[in-house]
């Protein structure tokens, strides 16, 4: 993202990791200081955060994660065992999850998740046991699913990510 401001700011401004999405063309980022002072000039960061509000220009570049396979997080709102919330963190490549499901053993089917917002999903039924998750992924291949075997242990926790061997590119 970077500041079309170029009196306060430099061409060539900052990698983010957006973690919400918005809806329409009035869509908002909001940046911290360090954001800011990695799009102004070198002189001029605090100038260009006193602003507030500037308008942006931005691209969509590929995630990289070095050393990190993509993790689940029971959100902290998650009540075991009648309610669960899934963050999904380290999500590389450029890779868009439209959906994500949670398997159901005693009815033998998938339940659909529903998106709380940006990668969250949650639902009112969790499963007995361990966790299995399956979540589509539109990329450079198509669209398609990925299925995250027992990623989620029987006895989980609010607040605790677990690491899955999922690498998306």
């Amino acid at each position: 993202v970077r500041c079309t401001n170029p009196q306060l700011c430099t061409d060539n401004g900052a990698n983010i990791v957006v973690t919400d999405y918005g809806e329409g063309d009035n869509t908002d980022f909001i940046l911290s200081p360090r954001a800011y002072s990695r799009m102004a000039q070198s002189d001029k960061a605090a100038e260009l955060f006193a602003y507030g509000v500037v308008e942006v220009e931005y691209q969509r570049i590929p995630c990289r994660y070095g050393g990190y396979k993509m993790q689940f997080k029971v959100h902290e709102h998650s009540k075991y065992p009648n309610y669960l919330a899934i963050v999904i963190l380290y999500q590389a490549g450029q890779t868009e999850i439209l959906a994500a499901d949670v398997w159901q053993a005693d009815c033998n089917e998938w339940i659909g998740m529903r998106r709380a917002y940006g990668a969250v999903f949650d639902t009112t039924y969790p499963p007995s046991g361990a966790v299995t998750l399956r979540f589509q992924v539109q990329g450079r291949a198509g669209v398609y699913w990925v299925q995250a075997s027992n990623v989620i242990p029987s006895d989980w926790k609010a607040g605790v990510a677990y690491e899955s061997d999922i690498e998306l590119e």
